[in-house]
C-alpha cells in the first residue's frame, strides 16, 4: 500500500519527477518524460503495479511479501529526511539497532534519466534489503529480465560491474551495482537481496531508462554525478536574490511528522526549486504536478492527471521567474507559450502536453487508484472545455513583459493579435470556468474579466507601446464587457461578486480580479467580495474552499447538504479546502492592507507542508493529511506571490508596480 502523499520525496532531473517514499521506496517513476507511462506505480496500486525499494532489512516484515513495517513496528527510524542544501539531493538517514546509514536519492541533471541511490555506512553494521518490481505500462507490462556478468577490461583494470536489464516492447532499464538483487523464486516477478553495510563504507546503484532498440548506455561516474548535481542546483537557487537578512523572519513548519524552522527567504526558494524542477529542461514545458489521479477527496472520483501544461501556470510561473531573478526560465516559458498557441487560434487550449502537444484526450487505466479512489486516468478531458479565461493569463502576461521592456518579434504580436481575433469572435460562448467545471456551463464571473484583461492588454499594446491592431474593435467591446460584469458579475444586494450570472454564491476564482487591473484589491465592493469568501467558503480549519459545489442555496453548516446531489462540477460532495486558493486569499489580505491576516494565513499553509517544504493540492482537515497530486505547482506559485505580497506589504521588497483598476466603469 503506498505511503501517505506528504511522506513522499521529490526527486528530479527537470525531465521527469520521481517520488521515493519516506519508507525508501520509489513508488512512482515516468520515463522518459513526466507524461509517459509508469515504470514505478505503487503509488497507485499496490507494490506489483511497480517500486524500487530499499531500505534496512528489518522494516521488512515479510521478504515473500515485501511488506514494510512503519517505523515503531521495525525498530529503524528516519533519524532525518533533508534535501542537500538547495537541490533536489534526498539524504535520509536511518538509525536500527545494530547501527546507521544514510542513504542519497536524486538523478543527474543530463539528457539521460538515472536514478542513483547511494548507501553509505556510518556507525556498526546494517543489513539493507532492496526489491526492484519493474512494470512498464502502468503497471500492466512485466518485462523480461536478464543477467550480464560484468566483462574483464583487456587492459588489466577492473572488470565491468554485472548489470540487470528488463525490457519490453519499445522500452527498457538497465540496473548496476553490487550485489544486485536476485530473481525471486516465488510468483511475484520481481528481483530481491540483501547486503550489509559497515561504516565507511559505500554502495551504489544506478536505474537508467533507455530506449529497447538500442544497447544500455555507458555506466556514470556516481561520484562526478553527485557533485555536478549539487553545484547545479545551487548555483540556479543561488540567482535568487531575498529581503535583507535582518528582516528574513523565521518561519516555523510543523508539518505532520518532525518540526523544521525556516527563514521566509528559504521558502520562497525551495517553492522556485520545484517550479523549476517540473519545468522540461528542453521544452520548457511546465507541469501541474508530476503525478496523476493522486485524489481531491480520498475515495472520491475527483481525481486529475496533472502531467500536462496549464497556459495559466506558465503565464503565472513567467512572472514569478522574471521577479526572483531567473530570466533564463522567464524566456523558456514565453517561448513555450507561443509555440504551444501556435496554430488555429479558434482552436486554442488551456491544456497542452510538455512540449506543447494539444491533448483531449482522457481515458481509464486499470489501476486500484490511491487508496482504493478511482478512476485513474490518463490525459485530462478538460484540455478539450472552452475556457475562455486562457486567452487573458496570456495577454496579461505579455503586456507586463512589454511594461519591462521586452521588445515584441514576428511571431509573438501576430499570435496575440490572432487571439484577440479568437476573443471577439468567441465573445457570446459559455465556458467551464477556472476551476474547469464538469456540469453545465456557464458565463463565469472570474472567465468574463480576463476576457476584460484580454482586450485591455490589446488596447494598451496599441496606445502604450504603438503596436497595430484593432484598438477601436477592442475598446469597444471591452467597455461592453466591462458593463456586463458590473452588471451581472456584481451582486449590490450584498455588496459582492459572483461566482458567475445568475448565480448568489462565491468562488475563490475572484481573488483575481484585482491582479489583472478590473478592481482595485482595496475597493470597498471587492472587500464585500472578500467578506463573502470568508463567510462561504472559509472550512473551520481556516483554509478555504475553491467553491461550493451546490446548484442552489444550502445551509454550509449541514454536512448532509451535499451528499449525493450533483453540484456545478460534475460530482457529487464538497471537495477539501484548496491550498493554493487559501494564498490566494492570503495575498489579496496583505494588498489590501490586512498584513496580519496575511501572515496568519500563510503560515496556516506553510504548517500543512511536509518536511521537505512540499505542498499538495488541497488538504483534508477530516483526515489530518494532504491529498490532490503532489507537489503542486500552482500551490506553490501561489505561495511565492503570496509571501511577495506579504513582504511588500510589510516592507521588505519593493512592491511591483499595481496595475490601474480601470475595469470600473463612471
Amino acid at each position: 500500500m503506498a505511503s501517505l502523499i506528504e511522506d513522499y520525496a521529490l526527486l528530479s532531473n527537470m525531465r521527469t519527477g520521481p517520488l521515493v517514499s519516506r519508507t525508501g521506496s520509489v513508488d512512482w517513476l515516468c520515463a522518459p518524460r513526466f507524461d509517459s507511462p509508469s515504470v514505478f506505480g505503487a503509488l497507485l496500486g499496490e507494490a506489483d503495479h511497480g517500486r524500487w525499494l530499499l531500505a534496512p532489512s528489518c522494516t521488512v516484515a515479510d521478504e515473500a511479501g515485501g511488506e514494510v513495517l512503519d517505523e515503531e513496528e521495525s525498530g529503524a527510524q528516519v533519524a532525518e529526511r533533508f534535501y542537500v542544501e538547495n537541490t533536489f539531493v534526498l539524504q535520509t538517514v536511518w538509525v536500527t539497532d545494530s547501527g546507521s546509514v544514510r542513504v542519497t536519492d536524486f538523478l543527474p541533471l543530463t539528457s539521460r534519466t538515472d536514478v542513483i541511490r547511494r548507501v553509505e555506512g556510518l556507525t556498526g553494521e546494517v543489513e539493507m534489503y532492496q526489491e526492484l518490481r519493474v512494470r512498464f505500462g502502468y503497471g500492466a507490462v512485466v518485462p523480461w529480465v536478464s543477467r550480464f556478468e560484468g566483462e574483464e577490461d583487456p587492459e588489466g583494470g577492473d572488470p565491468a560491474p554485472p548489470m540487470l536489464v528488463a525490457m519490453a516492447g519499445p522500452d527498457a532499464l538497465v540496473l548496476r551495482g553490487e550485489p544486485l538483487p536476485e530473481s525471486s523464486d516465488d510468483d511475484e516477478r520481481r528481483h530481491r537481496g540483501t547486503f550489509t553495510v559497515s561504516a565507511g563504507q559505500a554502495r551504489d546503484f544506478v536505474l537508467t531508462h533507455f530506449p529497447s532498440h538500442r544497447t544500455p548506455p555507458a555506466p556514470v561516474d556516481v561520484n562526478e554525478q553527485l557533485t555536478r548535481t549539487v553545484e547545479l542546483w545551487q548555483d540556479w537557487s543561488g540567482l535568487y536574490t531575498p529581503p535583507a537578512a535582518e528582516q528574513d523572519e523565521p518561519v516555523h513548519i510543523v508539518p505532520v511528522r518532525g518540526h523544521a524552522v525556516a527563514r521566509r527567504s528559504d521558502v520562497v526558494r525551495r517553492s522556485l526549486l520545484v517550479v523549476r524542477a517540473l519545468m522540461h529542461q528542453e521544452t520548457g514545458g511546465l507541469v501541474a504536478a508530476p503525478t496523476t489521479s493522486l485524489p481531491d477527496v480520498v475515495g472520491g472520483e475527483r481525481n486529475w492527471d496533472h502531467r500536462f501544461s496549464w497556459l495559466r501556470d506558465a503565464a503565472m510561473a513567467l512572472e514569478v521567474m522574471l521577479d526572483h531573478d531567473h530570466d533564463r526560465e522567464a524566456v523558456q516559458l514565453r517561448n513555450w507559450l507561443l509555440r504551444a498557441v501556435a496554430g488555429d487560434p479558434h482552436d486554442l487550449q488551456n491544456i497542452y502536453g510538455v512540449a506543447g502537444e494539444r491533448r483531449g484526450r482522457e481515458h481509464q487505466l486499470d489501476l486500484p487508484g490511491y487508496e482504493r479512489s478511482r478512476p485513474v486516468r490518463e490525459g485530462n478531458g478538460a484540455a478539450g472545455q472552452h475556457q475562455t479565461d486562457a486567452v487573458g493569463h496570456v495577454m496579461v502576461v505579455f503586456e507586463k513583459l512589454r511594461r519591462r521592456g521586452a521588445a515584441e518579434d514576428h511571431l509573438s504580436w501576430p499570435l496575440q493579435q490572432a487571439m484577440l481575433r479568437s476573443v471577439v469572435e468567441n465573445y457570446e460562448v459559455k465556458d467551464q470556468g477556472l476551476w474547469e467545471m464538469r456540469g453545465e456551463r456557464q458565463y463565469y464571473t472570474h472567465s468574463r474579466v480576463l476576457m476584460w484583461a484580454a482586450l485591455q492588454s490589446g488596447v494598451d499594446a496599441v496606445r502604450l507601446h504603438g503596436l497595430p491592431g484593432d484598438a477601436p474593435v477592442w475598446e469597444q467591446l471591452r467597455d461592453a464587457l466591462a458593463e456586463e460584469i458590473w452588471t451581472s458579475g456584481y451582486d449590490p444586494e450584498v455588496g459582492s461578486f459572483v461566482q458567475y450570472y445568475g448565480s448568489k454564491t462565491v468562488d475563490a476564482s475572484l481573488l483575481q480580479l484585482p491582479q489583472v487591473g478590473f478592481v482595485a484589491h482595496d475597493d470597498e465592493r471587492m472587500l464585500g467580495t472578500v467578506r463573502r469568501i470568508e463567510e462561504e467558503l472559509r472550512h473551520p480549519c481556516g483554509l478555504i474552499h475553491r467553491y461550493r459545489n451546490v446548484l442552489g442555496p444550502v445551509d454550509p453548516e449541514d454536512p448532509d447538504a451535499y451528499a449525493g446531489v450533483i453540484g456545478v462540477d460534475g460530482f457529487s460532495g464538497q471537495d477539501n479546502p484548496h491550498l493554493g486558493a487559501s494564498l490566494w486569499l492570503a495575498a489579496q489580505y496583505a494588498r489590501s492592507g490586512r498584513t496580519d491576516s496575511a501572515r496568519k494565513l500563510v503560515d496556516l499553509v506553510l504548517s500543512r507542508a511536509n518536511d521537505l517544504g512540499l505542498l499538495s493540492t488541497e488538504w483534508s482537515p477530516d483526515r489530518r493529511r494532504m491529498t490532490g497530486n503532489f507537489p503542486q505547482t500552482f500551490t506553490h506559485l501561489a505561495l511565492v506571490q503570496a509571501m511577495d505580497a506579504l513582504d511588500a506589504a510589510q516592507g521588505r521588497r519593493g512592491a511591483p508596480e499595481p496595475r490601474e483598476a480601470t475595469g470600473v466603469t463612471p
